[in-house]
């Protein structure tokens, strides 16, 4: 069931006829987002860089009487996001910003200058561009507004393997955090949230070769049930659970995290192996 059709308090921005825009739209989160801000009655600009998948996105919202207007889009690409910009002025009072594209590449330390670019372009510098565009227009506006950076736990907890990612993703939690703090001059009426998932079924998960969703993974609407909700409470860390990790167990390893800079510890002790045994009895003692 949808948040509109089960009743609950929405995000002030989001109110029929105002405009949502939604990068990252043809598929995973941004699709069930723009799903769900369509049943609230929002009018849609989504953007995306697959055209074909952005366009069947676009039409199966029209064809649920959804107003939406599809925009592809290279977020890493300035003049490409101030047309988006152009083309939701156009259709009309922009509310809300969904900065959610988003790629991995597998990039290591050693990956190459055109890996650890791509990623940033895309996962930091694109959120940083629609902020510039949007912002100022929603700093004008007399209506409530709001910002939503799709960030990860990735950038929190930086576990090994894509590099490029985590460090993409943990520049976007700075960008988002210092948004938000900016945002306060506002009173409110404009908002910045992180939307941090936890493990969700979608395209990356498809990428890495799983064709069915995993017991353990959310779906990419489960997330955004849980999004709007603690949007409409203005919380700015919308951290996710998933079938296997619960809030206390995200809590537990983000505050580990935490206390490598205050211990002293090896950097990422979790995955030392000196310091792992030290990692299960913390994450045993929360359990209790």
């Amino acid at each position: 069931m949808s948040e509109q059709a089960s009743g609950a308090a929405l995000h002030p921005a989001i109110v029929s006829s105002r405009v949502a825009v939604i990068t990252g739209a043809a598929s995973g989160i941004g699709r069930a987002a723009a799903q769900r801000l369509g049943e609230a009655g929002m009018r849609l600009v989504l953007a995306d860089i697959a055209d074909v998948a952005l366009n069947d996105a676009a039409d199966q919202l029209r064809s649920a009487g959804v107003e939406v207007r599809a925009v592809p889009t290279n977020v890493s690409d300035p003049p490409a996001v101030m047309a988006l910009k152009a083309a939701a002025d156009d259709f009309g009072e922009v509310a809300l910003l969904m900065n959610n594209a988003g790629r991995e590449d597998g990039g290591g330390i050693l990956a190459g200058a055109e890996v650890w670019e791509r990623t940033f372009a895309t996962n930091l510098l694109g959120p940083v561009y629609g902020i510039q565009q949007f912002l100022p227009g929603m700093l004008k506006a007399s209506w409530p507004c709001a910002i939503v950076n799709t960030g990860s736990k990735q950038g929190i907890t930086l576990p090994p393997g894509d590099t490029a990612y985590n460090v993409s993703k943990a520049g976007l939690k700075a960008l988002t955090e210092s948004l938000a703090h900016d945002l306060q001059a506002t009173g409110g009426r404009v908002t910045a949230h992180l939307l941090i998932p936890g493990f969700t079924f979608t395209g990356f998960t498809r990428a890495r070769g799983v064709s069915e969703k995993p017991a353990g993974a959310w779906t990419a609407e489960q997330v955004v049930n849980f999004m709007l909700p603690a949007m409409a409470r203005g919380d700015f860390y919308i951290l996710c659970p998933d079938n296997d990790v619960t809030r206390e167990i995200d809590e537990r390893r983000i505050a580990w995290a935490a206390g490598d800079i205050i211990e002293n510890r090896p950097a990422l002790s979790r995955w030392h192996p000196d310091y792992a045994p030290a990692f299960e009895a913390w994450m045993r003692e929360g359990q209790k």
